[in-house]
């Protein structure tokens, strides 16, 4: 038996209405050094440069996530029933910890660091944190659990698919906080009908068929905030100038470390050796930022252009690619004094809002249950779904650069500026 909290603690939230814990160890990980640093690292990477709302935080998500968790153990009566406390609890623990190892500006900080989040989370959890010791406190047991279940490699696959399936608290939180504090209402979904229609069949989570249309409108959400919010142009310029900002870090390293004095939050990114965890929870976006805002005072012209661009919100332009857009740019870009190696940037991201794949357990499959008990994967129930399977994966591919350069351009090409 887990210790129980002396009164059911609440948090208030805007998606939720309420975040309530009773369990003493999940308590003390939302008070640890580790989870607390969450307040600072925003949720949306450079969405927050688009979206003037969008401040919210990876610690306000991961409280959202474990929420969701706790009304499934708790509210989805074959589920609650199928579960052990220990399993209810190491669930809801993995809901809330997940994110744990997210660097600043969230994922764009994972493409200049070759740091995961997954796998520094599962180091948090696994080495010596303060979050380790909480777990371990309460059962030796928990802290390989709940890493297993955020790796996908839980001995019980349901508790893997509560957080990280197809149709996972994870995805449904982000997807309703994001759109409320975006503005906007690409991510709406039903929840609480998805929720009441869950169920258990061959040891999947499935959907009723009568929830069908719930989980049409949340696959649609994906789609509609992938393309509108997540993969914004404006928010990935943001992101690119970031991680050219690193790459010219990494360059400069090798060249001269000494150049880095001062810059300790840097430097254990730019090594190339494994970082320590305690590293990671020095950098967060504040730390980073202050860093930044050193690097402007620095005497490479470089790193002391782009990193006044990020923080003064200066953005790189950007224009559709075609067969020979960035080979004509980066000579503009040259002969106007702009090294194109940090200036010029091709990027080309694409994103299918449901990829039915029959893994292990069937985990990264959305599965339907009819009244007869029989497993459907839901492309083969939905029309909807099934067209969207069997589309085109929708691309796209831009080239960057500076804005000052749109007047050297070929007239009439369509690029864009900031918004």
């Amino acid at each position: 038996m887990f210790e129980r909290t002396e009164e059911v603690k609440v948090m208030r939230d805007p998606i939720h209405g309420y975040i309530h814990v009773h369990y003493k160890v999940i308590w003390d990980c939302i008070n640890a050094r580790e989870f607390q640093r969450l307040r600072r690292i925003h949720q949306l990477g450079g969405d927050f440069q688009v979206y003037h709302t969008a401040e919210h935080t990876r610690f306000s998500h991961s409280l959202g996530v474990y929420e969701i968790v706790r009304r499934m153990v708790e509210e989805i009566e074959e589920l609650s029933r199928s579960l052990s406390e220990y399993e209810k609890c190491a669930a809801m623990l993995a809901g809330l910890l997940h994110d744990l190892g997210h660097g600043p500006f969230s994922h764009a900080f994972e493409a200049v660091s070759d740091c995961h989040h997954e796998q520094f989370t599962q180091r948090i959890l696994l080495e010596d944190s303060e979050i380790h010791r909480i777990l371990s406190a309460a059962d030796v047991r928990l802290p390989q659990d709940v890493a297993d279940i955020i790796g996908y490699r839980y001995k019980n696959d349901l508790l893997n698919q509560l957080v990280s399936g197809q149709l996972d608290a994870d995805r449904m939180d982000y997807l309703l906080r994001d759109a409320y504090f975006t503005g906007t209402s690409y991510g709406t979904f039903d929840m609480e009908r998805i929720l009441r229609t869950i169920r258990i069949q061959d040891a999947h989570l499935a959907v009723k068929e009568s929830g069908i249309h719930s989980v049409e409108d949340y696959i649609m959400a994906r789609y509609h905030m992938y393309w509108q919010v997540y993969l914004h142009p404006v928010a990935r310029s943001y992101e690119i100038m970031i991680a050219l900002l690193f790459e010219r870090m990494k360059t400069l390293w090798k060249q001269k470390p000494s150049f880095f004095a001062g810059l300790e939050m840097f430097t254990p990114f730019l090594i190339g050796e494994r970082v320590a965890i305690e590293a990671l929870f020095l950098l967060d976006e504040a730390a980073a930022l202050y860093g930044f805002a050193l690097l402007t005072q620095r005497s490479d012209p470089i790193l002391r252009d782009l990193a006044a661009r990020v923080l003064d919100r200066r953005l790189f332009a950007y224009t559709q690619e075609e067969a020979d857009t960035y080979a004509k740019i980066c000579p503009i870009a040259k002969a106007n004094g702009y090294d194109p190696q940090y200036y010029v940037h091709r990027d080309h991201v694409t994103q299918k809002p449901y990829s039915p794949y029959k893994g292990r357990q069937g985990t990264h499959v959305i599965w339907i249950v009819d009244e007869q008990g029989t497993l459907s994967e839901l492309s083969e129930k939905s029309a909807i779904v099934s067209a969207l399977v069997d589309a085109k994966v929708k691309e796209q591919h831009l080239v960057y650069y500076p804005a000052e350069l749109e007047p050297f351009l070929t007239p009439g090409a369509d690029a864009h500026t900031r918004q």
